[in-house]
């Protein structure tokens, strides 16, 4: 097919993913080949595609459509999480805008209803990621609420509880009023918001008083007083009434005299005030306000910790909304009760949790409410000392908007500490010795430092939609845990009624289980020839009598061994369907035990211990393997000033946006160059438009090699070549593979993306091309194609040189699309069909192609005579545009004493260097005129007379001036850049653009004085 002239990406990615999709091309079978497995972070069934997705899974693409093209059984698993919370809220907002609401249905009508939307609407982003050009397996689609799945993520609760590593208990929570569910930390989003800051005495019990001292730095005492009372400072008032002690630094020299006195909690009813105890602990900050701080554990994370370590009742005040309790006896018989615990007596968290102090005015109130009813009551005592206005970061559920509550609640919890001790020893020791890697190696620390502090996993959340806890109680609070309903009437016994947990497990639970559970765990252990899930598995067994559910991944597959378009002159199957790997496993292997462990996840480093380390931990525990050999971290996209990206600042992308605008393929090979290990990335549109043009140079340079006689190769290794340039291409190519697969062994991305941006687009677009066209344009009439064009004498289509450097240049374009192919996937499957042989057509797409093998070496001599032309070329365009001299004029290079090999390398290049350097002729002796430019190649200096070509003076005047400005210019910016307040106190994005502007003036100083030098 003749390519178009103009290149438009829409017309080609419906068509060629379709394609790829219809005929299985993302999972070829491969049952001999070495297995290679990334498993796709599942986004959220009610998700669109945004920005991040976009750099994740063009990461995952590029690696998987690369190991497709070394030959090896590519498995890249691809499913949505049912995303609980978000899901559950999307389905209750089109209740109610209906008129209903979720507590009109059963539990089971509304989770039906859940499973109507996700048939009707739910995996909109799965199409989104086909528009990117994800090559998954599709066909094997999973969800983490899918049967198999299902029955993996409750065989783990079960054996996690049997195993002692999974318990109920009252911990301190992230609880969402307006969801009424605990959620994680991730679902959190702190912002700055103003606030006050309350400051109240805490009266000392029975009058007591004490001398009070402040000192400065040098230990003058700067105030001495006699108080009754002791300081404390909060921002939420309301939850004074559940303080359990007043807590003080042990060195703290101000209190140490009434240490393990009482004090009053100064509101509610006089009569019933409680008192509790003044107690010292590491926590406090004695330079942050009065250095007391009240200890409320069952509502404040760091309070929580204080009470734990010095056993102070924490006493829950609030409901499931957040309002103020109102259950329980009236407060002045729970104050009496909170009195005698406070004066010794014994209690359980039990006793603890049925206390409701709040007092009996305040009871149903809102929290606010409450607070405003609490600050009034306490200043109309006169025991408010003052309040002041403080910016304050508050906790915000990023689902609902509303203010998170730090709640004390019953909850299920998986002991992580014990599940973490092999994730850790299996980072440590590395993929080479059994572990697994962490790429880069710099967020090992942060793995290490939080793996080894862990806290309990909280995996339970009070909603409707997820996989119900499988746990059943008794009218006696009995526990029984069980797979199966009927299994826990078993442990209960006959004739005990049994109530099941309310509650579901949290999506991180279920998502931990993502490496093994898709792959058939624990179905997969017992029965090897079979897959539970949702969809048949592709090759449920690879060895022994089972055999592929799945279409052909194309017609090339039957004929790959005898088309002569695939096969080059040694036996090489470009085909590649047989990679080399290790031998077939005897007997049946199942899809688990194949693809078990993953090779590499990659992730983004916000979601490293929320997901990535608790896969660690299950993955290591169920299967006793790690989960992945290699753990690739990336950074995020942020906005272009650096800022993060937020619906809120108006400062999203929208990739499919990017898409319609730019193509997939620019998109993709922006991410690539972008993604810089420990770096985040800024989101750069001339960037992604810069690419879409590096796409226009390849199809240009494809569109004059199929209008010249140049189609694609035979075969994956280089052909025979004499001529220089052919021979230096050929080199170039064996150095860009070469470096390409560091890249990919290191993943260094930008690395691979750098690499083939500057072969591509400089050596093969800019030289090459440039180089043979005399030997390869045809003359018009000789039906090469529509555009051929006449350039002079030109060798006829037999020549012996024009069709060698047709049958290298078809080669190289061939390595080209190939590379290229895992970054712009949609551009280089469609130049690889139009440059088809019309004598052997492509058997085959390029998706199933052969990594380069060149089977070649850099030939240092035509490196060296094609470097040398390049050299000479370039730095005559260069002196000429930085003296004013018109491009098109032709000078005469003078060469004093030049070595043979440059004689020789002149009369072989000579016509190169005359099209394309426009010079005119070299002569062999010095020049007679103090009126030239020089330029130095290599060992040679080459001299060019410029008499009658410029005014030699004015034009050193010139530059001399440019040079004065620019480095005037330079360094003003140098000093703004060494003061370091400009560097503090500046914008961002200002003390940026002057760091830019500084290397720009610094670059246009050297290279201007350099243009001087050249003038002598």
């Amino acid at each position: 097919m003749t390519i178009d002239k103009t290149f438009d990406p829409a017309a080609i990615e419906a068509k060629w993913y379709a394609h790829w999709e219809s005929t299985g091309a993302f999972r070829p079978n491969r049952p001999h080949a070495e297995p290679y497995t990334i498993v796709n972070p599942p986004p959220n069934v009610t998700g669109s595609l945004h920005i991040g997705h976009a750099l994740d899974n063009t990461l995952q693409d590029i690696l998987i459509r690369h190991a497709r093209l070394q030959g090896k059984d590519a498995l890249w698993v691809v499913g949505t999480d049912h995303a609980g919370i978000a899901t559950q809220m999307v389905v209750e907002r089109q209740l109610n805008a209906q008129g209903q609401k979720r507590t009109d249905f059963t539990r089971d009508e509304f989770v039906a209803k859940v499973w109507e939307w996700k048939a009707e609407s739910g995996g909109e982003i799965t199409g989104q990621l086909r528009r990117l050009g994800c090559s998954m397996d599709w066909e094997n689609e999973r969800f983490t609420m899918d049967e198999g799945f299902s029955k993996a993520v409750i065989k783990v609760f079960v054996d996690l509880y049997n195993q002692g590593l999974l318990y109920r208990d009252k911990r301190l929570v992230n609880w969402d009023p307006g969801l009424k569910t605990a959620i994680s930390d991730l679902e959190v989003e702190t912002r700055e918001v103003n606030g006050h800051m309350w400051h109240f005495k805490y009266p000392l019990a029975g009058g007591e008083t004490y001398i009070y001292v402040e000192r400065d730095a040098d230990g003058n005492v700067t105030l001495e007083e006699e108080r009754d009372y002791i300081a404390i400072a909060t921002t939420r008032p309301e939850t004074m009434l559940g303080d359990g002690a007043v807590a003080v630094h042990p060195g703290d020299e101000r209190y140490k005299s009434i240490v393990g006195k009482l004090c009053e909690i100064p509101v509610g009813p006089k009569d019933h005030r409680r008192l509790i105890p003044i107690i010292t602990d590491e926590y406090p900050d004695p330079d942050f306000g009065s250095g007391a701080v009240k200890i409320t554990g069952a509502h404040d994370q760091n309070d929580y910790g204080v009470a734990q370590r010095n056993g102070i009742p924490m006493y829950r005040l609030m409901d499931e909304v957040a309002a103020m309790r109102s259950d329980g006896t009236p407060y002045a018989e729970a104050a009496e009760r909170a009195k005698a615990i406070a004066a010794g007596g014994q209690w359980t968290v039990g006793d603890i949790d049925t206390l409701n102090l709040v007092p009996d005015t305040y009871r149903g109130l809102d929290r606010y409410e409450a607070r405003k009813r609490v600050v009034a009551d306490i200043d109309a005592d006169g025991l408010m000392i003052a309040v002041e206005n403080k910016t304050i970061q508050q906790p915000f559920g990023d689902r609902s908007g509303v203010v998170i509550e730090p709640m004390l609640t019953d909850q299920w919890y998986v002991d992580a500490a014990t599940l973490a001790k092999p994730a850790i020893e299996a980072a440590r020791k590395g993929k080479a010795n059994g572990g697994f890697d962490i790429v880069p190696k710099s967020w090992e620390k942060t793995y290490f430092n939080w793996m080894e502090n862990i806290q309990p996993w909280c995996v339970s959340r009070q909603l409707w939609w997820g996989h119900q806890i499988p746990a059943w109680f008794a009218a006696d609070g009995t526990c029984y845990v069980a797979e199966t309903e009927e299994a826990a009437q078993g442990l209960a016994g006959a004739g005990v009624e049994l109530t099941r947990d309310p509650d579901v497990l949290d999506t991180w639970f279920s998502s931990a289980l993502w490496p093994f559970g898709t792959l058939g765990w624990p179905e997969a252990l017992s029965s090897p020839s079979t897959c539970d899930g949702e969809g048949d598995r592709r090759v449920a067994v690879v060895e022994g009598t089972a055999t592929s559910k799945a279409p052909p991944s194309s017609e090339a597959d039957a004929s790959a061994a005898t088309s002569p378009s695939q096969v080059d002159g040694e036996g090489e199957n470009p085909l590649h369907q047989s990679a080399a790997g290790p031998p077939p496993r005897s007997g049946e292997e199942s899809l688990l035990q194949r693809h078990y462990p993953n090779d590499v996840l990659i992730s983004g480093f916000d979601i490293l211990f929320f997901w990535d380390a608790r896969m660690a931990m299950q993955g290591i525990h169920f299967m006793k393997e790690v989960p992945w050999k290699t753990l690739y971290l990336h950074g995020l996209v942020r906005a272009a000033d650096g800022s993060k990206m937020s619906k809120s600042k108006g400062n999203t992308v929208d990739p499919l946006g990017l898409i319609d605008q730019y193509g997939a393929d620019a998109l993709r090979f922006f991410m690539a160059a972008m993604e810089s290990q420990g770096r985040d990335i800024k989101m750069d549109e001339s960037r992604v438009a810069g690419y879409r043009n590096f796409a226009t140079k390849l199809w240009n340079a494809a569109r004059f090699a199929q209008s010249n006689g140049i189609s694609g190769s035979h075969g994956v290794h280089a052909p025979k070549a004499e001529l220089a340039v052919n021979r230096w291409i050929i080199g170039e190519v064996v150095e860009t593979v070469e470096k390409l697969n560091k890249a990919f062994a290191e993943y260094r991305f930008d690395g691979m993306a750098d690499v083939l941006y500057h072969f591509v687009f400089d050596q093969f677009c800019d030289w090459y091309l440039e180089l043979i066209k005399p030997l390869v344009q045809v003359r018009p009439g000789e039906g090469r194609g529509p555009d051929a064009v006449e350039a002079g004498p030109q060798p006829a289509l037999g020549n012996a040189e024009a069709d060698e450097t047709r049958e290298v240049a078809g080669w190289a374009l061939d390595q080209i699309l190939v590379m290229l192919h895992p970054f712009m996937p949609f551009i280089t499957e469609e130049l690889w069909h139009a440059l088809s042989d019309s004598e052997y057509p492509r058997a085959y797409d390029i998706i199933h192609a052969q990594w380069p093998e060149p089977n070649a070496t850099v030939d240092a001599e035509a490196v060296a005579e094609i470097n040398w032309v390049i050299d000479t070329i370039s730095k005559t365009r260069s002196f000429k545009a930085e003296l004013n001299i018109a491009p098109g004029t032709r000078l005469t290079a003078n060469i004093s004493g030049p070595q043979t090999a440059t004689i020789a390398i002149i009369v072989r290049q000579g016509a190169a260097l005359s099209r394309l350097g426009r010079i005119d002729d070299f002569v062999y002796s010095p020049v007679e005129t103090n009126n030239v430019a020089q330029i130095v190649v290599g060992d040679d200096t080459i001299v060019f007379p410029l008499d009658g070509v410029i005014d030699l003076d004015a034009e050193r005047s010139r530059i001399t001036k440019a040079i004065e400005a620019a480095t005037k210019e330079r360094d003003a910016l140098s000093g703004r850049l060494s003061n370091a307040a400009f560097v503090e106190k500046a914008k961002p994005e200002a003390v940026e653009k002057a760091r830019a502007d500084h290397a720009e003036k610094a670059a246009e100083a050297e290279r201007l004085t350099a243009a001087l030098k050249r003038l002598g």
